[in-house]
């Protein structure tokens, strides 16, 4: 049943002949109340003591209580530090931060290889504490039996609204707290998902009845193939379903590994943990995650030109190539000004008389005739 939830999690079609889908078909009509969510929480990977054997932040100890259950496309993920400033720490020395061990317990894996699990290791995504996390295209992986040592960067991005650049500062989400190109891209699927299937996969946001595993292949994949084919959850430009936001996080990691543990800590934790090397080579993982510099960078998307740059370059150019300056102008209009008063003033002056020299060339030409 777990290989049949694994190829939902990771939208990846059942060839029909297979019989997975009348494998499905006949599991829920045996099970009518059957939620894949609660399977994937239930029988995915887990953390608690067993699995987390150490966890230390700016070197106070930290459990697998302090970790926050969420669901992506892997199945289970845990996110430390999910509630944004619970846990700020002061650094005044670079090379400090969150040091963590873990036993994935390779003898409890379920997954099918024929699906793509091949591996075994930890796959990590270090992002904003107000967003979620994207595995896709940002997860680092770290295998058993190495000591992965990461050093992040702290990047701001900050990008012009319309028409400067190409963000719309007035686009909110409605089940994220904050925007993002991703959180906007999970909602516009799942709207798109329930108009044509009456259901929300568990993966996506929003409110409706949960897709049970018959919804997911017989109408959910078609949907997201839909999507991808005819462009309706598009990226980037102002104009798109989803444009990039205005301000933006990025925690860059660079990687190094080493073997983990050397001998001399296999002997150490082997008496510590009752485990032998062996055993401590093929499940064990161990991950520090540091500051490379105590500083963070802001990269800014300016106008390439304000109204005032605009003016003064015009101003500029008509001093330059024509003699044009400000007083000049003033000093046009001011005569075209003056030359029109003028002008006024004489045709005022003048009306008055217009009927009078009527009346007297009427009367001469009268006297004419009577001599």
């Amino acid at each position: 049943m777990w290989n049949v939830v694994s190829a939902v999690l990771l939208s990846t079609s059942i060839d029909a002949e297979e019989n997975h889908l009348q494998e499905v078909i006949d599991f829920l009509q045996r099970n009518q109340n059957f939620s894949i969510k609660e399977f994937t929480r239930n029988y995915g990977f887990y953390l608690n003591k067993s699995t987390l054997l150490k966890c230390s932040y700016f070197g106070v100890p930290c459990y697998a209580e302090d970790f926050e259950h969420i669901f992506t496309e892997y199945g289970n993920c845990y996110t430390f530090n999910h509630d944004e400033g619970s846990l700020n720490k002061k650094a005044s020395t670079p090379g400090s931060g969150l040091s963590v061990l873990f036993d994935i317990k390779q003898s409890e894996f379920t997954d099918e290889p024929s699906l793509g699990y091949v591996d075994a290791g930890i796959t990590f995504v270090i992002h904003s504490a107000n967003i979620r996390p994207k595995f896709d295209g940002q997860g680092v992986y770290s295998p058993v039996g190495m000591h992965g040592h990461v050093s992040i960067q702290h990047l701001k991005t900050v990008i012009q609204e319309h028409p400067w650049g190409e963000c719309n500062p007035y686009l909110n989400l409605e089940y994220h707290e904050v925007y993002s190109t991703y959180g906007c891209l999970q909602e516009c699927k799942s709207r798109f998902i329930k108009n044509e299937c009456g259901c929300v996969p568990f993966l996506l946001p929003g409110i409706g009845k949960e897709c049970d595993l018959q919804q997911l292949y017989n109408c959910v994949s078609t949907a997201l193939y839909r999507i991808e084919k005819f462009n309706i959850c598009t990226v980037g430009t102002y104009n798109s379903t989803c444009p990039v936001p205005c301000e933006e996080t990025d925690y860059p990691a660079t990687i190094s590994y080493s073997t983990f543990p050397s001998e001399k800590a296999a002997e150490y934790l082997s008496t510590k943990l009752g485990k032998n090397t062996t055993y401590m080579r093929n499940n064990l993982v161990y991950i520090d995650i540091k500051y490379q510099e105590l500083n963070y960078k802001i990269t800014t998307q300016q106008k390439a030109l304000s109204a005032s740059v605009l003016l003064s370059d015009i101003g500029g150019q008509l001093g330059l190539f024509c003699g044009a300056s400000m007083i000049t102008i003033i000093e046009i209009m001011e005569y075209i000004i003056t030359n029109l008063y003028w002008i006024c003033i004489f045709l005022i002056l003048k009306a008055p008389n217009v009927p009078l020299w009527t009346f007297n060339q009427s009367r001469y030409r009268r006297e004419i005739q009577e001599c």
